[in-house]
């Protein structure tokens, strides 16, 4: 594989990835894409992922997962930083516009038009 590729989970399902993360794509094959998850290879069936060429640049906007451990309970979304794909908070009432990740430093726009995992 010579182009750069990208792939999120784009269903609602328990699995290594994190929802709204983007992973580098290492490998396609028939039915499985295998993911670079952390410095590790993860194979994940290729129809629970969104799969792009272009290098993501704006924070993923999550709803909670139905029982979601380890999120603070006031959380009923939350943002996804495309470059290091940590998660932050995102204020119920507000929708700001660009986001600085407390963990890379780096800023991105947010997108709100996005239905991630939407019903």
């Amino acid at each position: 594989m010579t182009q750069i590729l990208w792939g999120r989970l784009q269903t609602d399902v328990d699995c290594a990835l994190r929802r709204g993360a983007w992973y580098r794509v290492m490998a396609i094959g028939g039915l499985e894409a295998t993911l670079d998850v952390g410095n590790k290879l993860q194979s994940v069936p290729r129809s629970l992922l969104k799969i792009v060429s272009a290098t993501p640049r704006r924070w993923t906007v999550v709803p909670r997962p139905a029982g979601a451990v380890g999120m603070p309970p006031e959380w009923t979304r939350y943002a996804v930083c495309p470059g290091c794909r940590e998660r932050a908070a995102l204020p119920a009432r507000e929708q700001p516009r660009r986001l600085t990740c407390g963990r890379c430093r780096e800023t991105f726009e947010v997108d709100w038009t996005e239905r991630y995992l939407a019903p």
